[in-house]
């Protein structure tokens, strides 16, 4: 009896333990399948989609350069007196067109034309003392031809004619010297332009070679450009280059360089004469294309990444085995940098498929799908 309910102790016992197991693998079970059911889930979403580019080495590549320069007129004056006085009138303003010849400002010329009444006086009398001399010395000639009077009192006479004639010309020099510093009182536009600065007033007083008007001939402009050397020797005589500027393109056409390198800017002066409305002061900028001296190929800067030390890298999709790509940063040099994209080199192969942007998405070593390509 003791043995019977022994057995059947050990039975019940065994039973509890397989019941136990049997529940303890279908757990198992189930989240196998569900664990396996969330990779199948999960597994595309978990591979993010990138947009890529293909590499393409150029061994022609050249790039666009811009060099800035600076609109100004041909011809640019800062008029004054060329006499002292007191400024009587300025018949122009800043902002004034005005043509050569045109009359700009006169000094007050009262006392110099009172000078020149006085000296026109003296000449008068001066001219009737010489034709007196004449007279007299006409009527010692004929006294002389009757034996009146001798050769030493003609001699006489004449002498007096000519003094008389020297102190003529004397007065008339003075008038004329005054009359000079009366044309001097004057400011004459030298040539046509517009009137960009007025530097005094009327009642002031100027003093010779002082600046009272700035002119600047702004129908004629012209733009100076500093140029490297092999640049400048690239521009062709005559030919039309644009310009751009903070209004616009201006078209401008190439002059002359002055052939001469600047030892302090290292550059060429270059000079193009404005072909189009423009204003003087301006800052144009001359693009021109320059050749990469080296082989490389091109990125948008959002395919580099920044790393250490300043250097700069791309990342590159690698083939796995599960139909996806793991990314592998590739470090690059950048050679040129123009516009939202840049020429590198570095340790990329030809065609290789690249990152093109969301870098900031992404960590070396992720596995990720190609989508768009550039």
């Amino acid at each position: 009896m003791s043995l019977y309910l022994g057995f059947r102790r050990f039975g019940a016992g065994a039973a509890v333990v397989a019941a136990g197991l049997g529940v303890a693998f279908l757990v198992v079970l189930v989240s196998a399948s569900r664990s396996a059911d969330a990779r199948l889930e999960l597994g595309p979403a978990a591979t993010p989609t990138v947009p890529t580019l293909t590499v393409e080495y150029r061994s022609d590549a050249s790039m666009g350069e811009y060099f800035p320069g600076l609109v100004t007129a041909r011809r640019e004056s800062e008029l004054g007196f060329e006499r002292g006085g007191r400024i009587d009138d300025i018949a122009v303003d800043v902002g004034d067109r005005v043509v050569s010849g045109q009359v700009l400002a006169r000094l007050d010329t009262r006392a110099l034309e009172a000078q020149i009444a006085a000296a026109d006086a003296q000449t008068a009398e001066a001219q009737a003392q010489v034709a007196l001399a004449q007279s007299t010395e006409d009527r010692q000639q004929t006294l002389l031809e009757r034996g009146h009077i001798s050769q030493q009192r003609l001699d006489e006479v004449a002498t007096s004619t000519h003094a008389a004639e020297a102190r003529r010309r004397a007065a008339a020099a003075s008038a004329n010297a005054l009359r000079a510093q009366l044309a001097l009182s004057v400011i004459e536009a030298p040539f046509d332009g517009v009137i960009t600065a007025r530097l005094s007033d009327e009642g002031g007083i100027a003093a010779p070679g002082q600046g009272l008007l700035r002119i600047v001939e702004d129908d004629a402009l012209e733009i100076r450009v500093g140029l490297p050397a092999e640049s400048a020797a690239t521009l062709t005589t005559g030919e039309v280059y644009n310009f751009e500027t903070t209004t616009g393109e201006i078209a401008a056409r190439f002059r002359a360089s002055t052939g001469v390198v600047d030892t302090r800017t290292r550059s060429v002066t270059a000079v193009f004469d404005v072909e189009g409305p423009a204003q003087a002061g301006q800052v144009a900028r001359l693009r021109l294309e320059q050749a990469i001296a080296t082989e490389g190929f091109w990125v948008p800067t959002s395919a580099l990444a920044e790393g250490r030390r300043g250097l700069w890298s791309v990342y590159v999709l690698e083939a796995d085995e599960y139909g996806t790509y793991t990314i592998a940063p590739h470090a690059v040099e950048t050679v040129r940098i123009d516009s939202g994209r840049a020429f590198v080199r570095g340790a990329v192969d030809d065609g290789a498929v690249i990152l093109r942007s969301g870098l900031d998405r992404i960590t070396p070593g992720q596995r990720v799908r190609i989508g768009d390509e550039a």
